[in-house]
């Protein structure tokens, strides 16, 4: 089973790049971030006609996510991270397939730091590991995947000097993804490239993408059911090369049959 997370950057604005890539790459289940799209306006018909069934939580202008199966049924089993319910952000949905619980989360960025927006990314991580330890206890094969806009180490950023105060970086949420795979949880990269580097985010300013000054910010975490499980990983950096494409890449994971 291969699974993928890509943040679009707009699903809309993307719909043609999104669409080459899984004729290309046919990923069996996606997960979707920053769709930048209403309820409404999801463009489910392209995506059904390109062979995947969905599932979406939109938001005007921005946030949004979806998850797309490729000859599989899918249903929503939540959409909205527990915790606060008056947080009307579109950040996360949960499905199941084949036993398989895959929760897809677009977390949020938090700059400027320090800031309001920063104060709300880190309650949205306490809801998170609070979720996580749940998750856990349910003793079943979890997947955890999206743009977490955290660069877990140095090694996970072109010149991390730059970054120090940058909310993608401070201390404050790298704790917080440190405390996570703590908890048990598997960074599904860097289990098969411990030390090698990989990005899967370049802007779109300074030429970055031709100077390859990326960062690793769209991760998969796995439970401990699915470690044996984990036979390969990457991410499609030759997306991120086409026309009028997302920042992103797409990553992507293969799990064995049980």
């Amino acid at each position: 089973m291969k699974i993928a997370t890509y943040n679009v950057n707009g699903i809309n604005a993307r719909l043609p790049v999104l669409l080459k890539w899984l004729s290309t790459s046919a990923p069996d289940i996606v997960c979707l971030q920053e769709l930048k799209a209403p309820q409404e306006k999801f463009p489910e018909a392209a995506i059904a006609e390109a062979g995947y069934q969905s599932v979406w939580h939109g938001q005007k202008s921005w946030n949004g996510v979806a998850i797309l199966t490729r000859n599989m049924a899918v249903h929503e089993l939540a959409v909205s991270l527990p915790g606060d319910p008056e947080d009307a952000q579109s950040r996360y949905i949960q499905t199941e397939i084949n036993g398989v619980l895959i929760g897809c989360l677009y977390l949020p960025n938090g700059n400027p730091a320090p800031g309001t927006k920063f104060d709300y990314k880190l309650r949205w991580l306490e809801r998170f590991k609070a979720y996580t330890d749940t998750l856990l206890k349910l003793d079943k094969p979890v997947v955890l995947t999206g743009d977490f806009n955290i660069i877990p180490d140095e090694v996970d950023v072109y010149k991390p000097e730059r970054w120090l105060e940058d909310a993608l970086f401070r201390p404050e949420v790298r704790s917080a993804f440190r405390s996570l795979t703590e908890q048990g949880w598997i960074d599904a990269i860097r289990k098969l490239y411990p030390n090698e580097t990989i990005y899967t985010f370049w802007d779109y300013f300074r030429g970055s993408f031709s100077r390859n000054a990326g960062l690793r910010i769209d991760h998969f975490l796995l439970s401990p059911h699915l470690e044996s499980r984990l036979t390969a990983a990457g991410v499609d950096k030759y997306v991120r090369a086409w026309e009028k494409t997302s920042d992103h890449a797409p990553v992507w994971i293969e799990l064995k049959d049980e």
